[in-house]
């Protein structure tokens, strides 16, 4: 066969080329239909890799639905999963002792709770007092029935005339009967020791109605200073009360040193040296009033305890120069200053008024026996037949009262 004759080519139109190149017209053409792509596209324009490709395994890839939640359970993982096993078992073992220490601790508080209603309504207490049971752990000297410390604390007992501020007792190998906490039959104290305070401010109050004060002078002496009501008048009362020991049982005072002053008139003292005693104030008005000097004078007793020749005084009785010249020097107003008066009031009585001093109160004084004074200054205390098995070992006067030791061994509480 012949081949087909090929026909001649139109040579090319520049302008054809240029005319493709431009952007159709929209109003002229209608809108290329879509684009569509070759299903491989993503093959064609993917990389080459190395590896020939295989079906993707979602097991091991972790990329489906399994892998997503092993992920979530990794970030829900607890945060105490870092720590080693070890610790864990340590935190367990801590909460667990934590839990064992509290009820401990919580045994122990109703037990104090229980012995402090006990030793209330034993000693006929007004306030509970303070129980502290030392040792731990509470529960095994429970089951042992074997405590090793108890501290006791009673605020306010009263003790004859007066109230003990604080006793406070110290309790160490205390061997129990019956089953703790609830049934307590009785206990023996291997040692005990103690302190009684008695506070000045509490004397103070109970016994004088605050009007007097009671200090420390040293170790063994309390002093008092204040004002007392005798006879109708206010004085100065001052006095000292040395404090003994009575028997093991207590302790108590002897009153000593008391003088109660008249302001401006006298000084007295009552007790075995009692004495009555002028205050320069009134030595110095006597000796300036020509009538009372001269009363004072005309008593004998008087002129032999100021020592005065009896001639001297005669001449200045009858002279006033004499008498001015006798009294006007301050020999004479110490002398009678230092001149006990009380004998020669007694016997003289009327001497009083002629020297310008209430008769009334100066005999009321005298006519006081000394244990009327003493006893409203006096304190003691004795311990209660409860706490017979212990002793009163020491006594001592401090700063703030009066503080005393008790001891006591093997000593038995309860039925």
């Amino acid at each position: 066969m012949r081949p087909p004759t090929r026909m001649p080519s139109r040579p090319r139109n520049p302008y054809d080329e240029l005319a493709a190149l431009a952007d159709p017209d929209p109003a002229l053409d209608p809108a290329p239909p879509p684009r569509i792509l070759p299903l491989d596209l993503g093959i064609m324009y993917a990389e080459p890799e190395d590896d020939p490709w295989s079906p993707p395994d979602h097991r091991r890839s972790g990329n489906g639905r399994r892998g997503r939640r092993s992920r979530r359970r990794r970030r829900r993982r607890s945060p105490f999963a870092v720590f080693p096993r070890l610790a864990k078992l340590l935190f367990a073992l801590v909460v667990c002792v934590g839990f064992l220490v509290l009820a401990d601790r919580c045994a122990a508080m109703y037990a104090e709770k229980k012995a402090q209603k006990a030793l209330q309504d034993e000693l006929h207490l007004a306030a509970a007092p303070q129980v502290d049971i030392h040792g731990f752990p509470f529960l095994t000297q429970v089951l042992d029935k074997h405590l090793d410390r108890v501290d006791v604390t009673v605020p306010h007992v009263a003790a004859d005339r007066v109230s003990l501020t604080k006793v406070q007792a110290s309790a160490r190998d205390i061997r129990l009967t019956g089953d703790l906490p609830n049934d307590i039959r009785s206990a023996v104290i291997g040692d005990l020791n103690g302190r009684i305070t008695l506070s000045f401010d509490d004397m103070n109050r109970e016994l004088t109605a605050s009007q007097l004060k009671f200090s420390r002078v040293s170790d063994n002496t309390v002093g008092a200073d204040g004002k007392l009501s005798i006879a109708g008048q206010e004085l100065r009362v001052r006095a000292e009360a040395q404090v003994r020991l009575v028997g093991t049982s207590g302790l108590s005072t002897d009153i000593d040193g008391m003088s109660l002053d008249m302001p401006g008139v006298a000084t007295y003292r009552p007790g075995r040296n009692r004495g009555l005693t002028l205050h320069r104030e009134s030595a110095d008005l006597i000796s300036r009033d020509t009538a009372r000097v001269k009363a004072l004078l005309s008593v004998p007793a008087v002129v032999k305890r100021l020592g005065v020749p009896q001639k001297d005084v005669d001449l200045a009785l009858q002279n006033e120069q004499k008498l001015h010249e006798l009294v006007g020097t301050p020999r004479f107003v110490s002398q009678l200053t230092q001149v006990n008066l009380v004998d020669v009031v007694a016997d003289h009585p009327w001497l009083l008024s002629k020297i310008g001093i209430d008769p009334k109160l100066i005999t009321g004084l005298i006519a006081m026996r000394p244990p009327e004074l003493s006893d409203r200054l006096s304190f003691s205390f004795t311990l209660p037949r409860e706490a017979r098995a212990l002793q009163v070992r020491d006594v001592r006067v401090e700063e703030g009262g009066v503080v005393a030791t008790v001891s006591g061994v093997e000593v038995g509480v309860g039925k």
